[in-house]
C-alpha cells in the first residue's frame, strides 16, 4: 500500500508541473491595457471638427496627418505630437511633454503648449505657443509666433502631468536653422492680436462642454511680451522662493500687475528653475546670504516687469500684499536692468541658449 500511495502522489506533483508549464508566465508589460493607434490618429480628413476630450490621450503619443480645413483640438496631455501634410487647419494641443513636429503643413492657425517645437518644410503658419526650449524652424516661411494664451479647468494638472512649468515658455526666442540673407522667414504676430481670431472655440455640443477662456488674465501660462521692444528702459526682476504658495503668489502678482498693463506696464518673461549658492551670489550680489537657505526648498520663479517707476510699483505691490513672504525685488531702478540681466543671462546658459 505505502508503495501505491507513493506512485499516487508522485502522478498528482508530475501532472501539477506539467501544467504549470503549460501555462506561460504573466509579466507587468503583459496586463497592461492594449492600444490602439488608430484611437491616437487624425489622418485623411476634410472639412471635418474632431479632438480629444481631458482624460482620452492622457499621456499617448499624437499622429495628426493629411488634413484639410479641419479644427482639431485635443484637450489633454500627450508625449509627442506630429502632424504632416496639413492645409489650412485650426489647431489646438494640450500640454506636450516631449516635442511637437509640424512638416509640410501650409496655411494652418494654432495654439500649443511643448517641451520642444520643431517646424520643417512648412508655409504660413501662425502659432501661439508655449515652449520649454527654443522653438526652431527649418526651411520654412512666413512662420508667426504669439504666446500662449488658454484656459480650461484641467489645463494646470495636465501641465503638471507633461512635466511643463507654465513658467518656462521662451515661444519668442526662435532660431532658424536656414536663414536666407536679406530675409526673416519667421516674425511675431501683432502684440494686440485675438487668440479666438485664429484659433476658435469649438462648435460642436461635444467640445462646448470643455469651459474654455482666452481671456488674458485667465490664461494658465502667464502672458507674456517676450522679445517684443520694451516699453521703458526700466524693468525690475521680482524672485519668489520655494514654499507651498509660490505658484499661486507668482501668479496674484501677474494678476495686480496685469491691471496696469495700460499704463505702459508689462510682464517681460518668466522663469522656473534650480539656483545654486554661486548662482545666487552672481544674481543677488551682497544680498545673496539672505537668501541661500531658501534656495534649498526648490525652484525659484522669476519674473520681469517693465515700465515706467517699475521697481517702485512692484514694492509697492509686494509690500502691500506679500507682507511677511521672502521675495527679491530690485531695490533700485539704476540697478535693476542689470540684475534682470544676470539672472536671465544664467538661465540662458543653464538652458544652453
Amino acid at each position: 500500500m505505502g508503495c501505491c500511495f507513493a506512485k499516487r502522489r508522485k502522478s498528482q506533483k508530475e501532472s501539477r508541473a506539467e501544467r504549470e508549464e503549460e501555462q506561460p508566465k504573466l509579466y507587468s508589460w503583459d496586463q497592461r491595457e492594449k492600444v490602439d493607434p488608430k484611437d491616437y490618429m487624425f489622418s485623411g480628413l476634410k472639412d471635418e471638427t474632431v479632438g480629444r476630450l481631458p482624460g482620452k490621450v492622457a499621456g499617448q503619443p499624437f499622429v495628426i496627418q493629411d488634413c484639410e480645413n479641419c479644427n482639431i483640438y485635443i484637450f489633454d496631455h500627450s508625449a509627442t505630437i506630429t502632424i504632416d501634410d496639413c492645409t489650412n487647419c485650426v489647431i489646438f494641443l494640450g500640454p506636450v511633454k516631449g516635442s511637437v513636429f509640424f512638416r509640410n503643413c501650409r496655411d494652418c492657425k494654432c495654439t500649443l503648449a511643448c517641451q520642444q517645437f520643431r517646424v520643417r518644410d512648412c508655409r504660413k503658419l501662425e502659432v501661439f505657443l508655449c515652449c520649454a526650449t527654443q522653438p526652431i524652424i527649418e526651411s520654412s516661411t512666413n512662420i508667426k509666433f504669439g504666446c500662449f494664451q488658454w484656459y480650461y479647468p484641467e489645463l494646470a494638472a495636465q501641465f503638471k502631468d507633461a512635466g511643463l512649468s507654465i513658467f518656462n515658455n521662451i515661444w519668442s526666442h526662435v532660431h532658424d536653422f536656414t536663414p536666407v540673407s536679406g530675409e526673416l522667414n519667421w516674425s511675431l504676430l501683432p502684440e494686440n492680436a485675438v487668440v479666438q481670431h485664429y484659433v476658435p472655440l469649438p462648435a460642436t455640443e461635444e467640445f462646448k462642454a470643455v469651459r474654455i477662456s482666452t481671456e488674458a488674465n485667465r490664461s494658465i501660462v502667464p502672458v507674456s511680451r517676450g522679445q517684443r521692444q520694451k516699453y521703458s528702459d526700466e524693468s525690475c526682476l521680482v524672485v519668489l522662493f520655494a514654499d507651498d504658495y509660490t505658484t499661486a503668489n507668482a501668479r496674484k502678482l501677474i494678476d495686480e500687475t496685469f491691471q496696469m498693463v495700460g499704463k505702459g506696464f508689462s510682464l517681460v518673461q518668466t522663469k522656473e528653475m534650480s539656483m545654486k549658492t554661486e548662482d545666487a551670489q552672481r544674481v543677488f550680489q551682497e544680498k545673496a546670504s539672505d537668501f541661500l537657505l531658501l534656495l534649498n526648498k526648490g525652484p525659484v520663479i522669476a519674473l520681469e516687469f517693465n515700465g515706467d517707476d517699475a521697481v517702485q510699483e512692484c514694492h509697492l505691490i509686494v509690500n502691500g500684499i506679500f507682507n511677511g513672504t521672502k521675495m527679491f525685488v530690485s531695490e533700485k531702478k539704476e540697478t535693476a536692468s542689470g540684475d534682470v540681466d544676470s539672472f536671465y543671462n544664467f538661465a540662458e546658459i543653464q538652458m544652453g541658449i
